[in-house]
């Protein structure tokens, strides 16, 4: 496995926009969006959010621009990067009668190769996670799978922490020792640098082809401190400390009442998740009956239908609906799958409407006794 560092300009950037195409990948990457920072197809460095920063809180989310001329001193917007390896929406399989026959056919499993630009310790750890869910079990994603294993990744070793960031309490980050093709440290100096660091054979091959200059160990040691500031300066902790077995013996803790007097059940934490993998199918026909497609989509605990049975849904109430996803989060997935399902990215405290606080309402659990 390659482990070569080199150093990147920032006005070559574009390079390495170019090497990603010339490979054929589709370059994906942040920008600037109705005023949020997300992720789509991007062409070139030009598109890149330069300059502009996040202010994120509970319930709280706007962008400025600091005029700073950094590439990526945002941290994490609205979106994961699941929707580019497993869609919202994607056809599984489409019928059609003639007579009284009736043929299937699969659909085809459409295979992009993308190149994810931006990719922060959070998310890499995320695609670990639907990794482990959706390819190392009994039933794989084929479709999911054939994606991934496609996709260039990108990854940026984080300069800034968000004021609803816990990766540290997770284990997550703020820095990537592995998992990606390519790593990207924005150096304090300026004008501005990167470190790159190898990953892969793939990744070494794109290096190569941008023919860097080396690094030395004054920018190596840069690098290890800007991870270490921001790690120092996270906006949340969360004690990870028999989280599990602190939850599952206070399942009739007052305190899921008391989030349920303000959750919406809107889905927002679910949808934001970069971890949350969870779908139901539709099934849609012609007016004349003769063609029908299904297609996966995604669907969320927090849908009273979610858990609907024969008679009626299992988790009828909020209550019911919130412990399922935060226990199931933080404690059963490790059960499930051996690790947690949270990664500490923080999306569902920014784009909670209310602004429940999933660090806050665990140390209520743990700090209460149950009545």
């Amino acid at each position: 496995m390659p482990d070569e560092r080199y150093l990147l300009r920032a006005d070559e950037l574009d390079a390495l926009f170019a090497a990603l195409r010339g490979n054929g990948y589709q370059t994906v990457g942040p920008t600037r969006r109705d005023d949020t920072i997300v992720y789509d197809l991007i062409d070139s460095a030009d598109e890149l959010p330069v300059g502009w920063v996040d202010d994120q809180e509970a319930g709280r989310y706007s962008i400025r621009n600091t005029g700073s001329g950094r590439t990526f001193d945002h941290t994490v917007g609205p979106q994961g990067w699941r929707k580019f390896l497993r869609p919202p929406r994607e056809p599984l399989w489409s019928s059609r009668r003639r007579d009284d026959d009736v043929t299937f056919e699969v659909a085809p499993t459409p295979t992009p190769q993308y190149a994810l630009i931006g990719v922060r310790s959070c998310d890499l750890a995320a695609l670990g996670v639907l990794d482990r869910v959706l390819t190392q079990q009994a039933h794989r994603d084929t479709r999911y799978a054939s994606r991934r294993d496609r996709a260039f990744i990108v990854a940026v070793q984080c300069a800034r922490a968000g004021n609803t960031c816990f990766c540290v309490s997770m284990d997550t980050g703020p820095r990537s020792d592995n998992g990606f093709d390519l790593a990207l440290t924005e150096l304090p100096d300026l004008p501005a640098r990167f470190l790159v660091e190898v990953g892969s054979d793939r990744g070494q091959t794109i290096a190569d082809a941008l023919g860097l200059p080396p690094t030395d160990v004054v920018q190596w040691e840069q690098a290890l401190e800007v991870t270490n500031a921001t790690a120092a300066s996270m906006g949340r902790t969360l004690d990870t400390d028999g989280i599990r077995d602190a939850l599952m013996d206070n399942l009739e803790h007052p305190n899921w009442d008391n989030v349920a007097q303000r959750c919406l059940s809107c889905a927002n934490c679910t949808n934001v998740c970069p971890t949350c993998f969870c779908t139901t199918t539709e099934i849609d026909t012609d007016l004349r009956n003769v063609e029908a497609t299904q297609t996966q989509v995604w669907d969320s605990c927090f849908h009273a239908d979610f858990s609907y049975m024969h008679g009626g849904a299992v988790r009828q109430s909020t209550r019911s609906r919130y412990r399922q996803w935060l226990t199931h989060k933080l404690a059963t997935w490790h059960d499930q799958f051996g690790q947690s399902g949270c990664v500490g990215c923080g999306r569902c405290i920014t784009w909670c409407p209310v602004g429940i606080d999933l660090t806050a309402e665990v140390a209520k659990i743990r700090t209460e006794k149950t009545l």
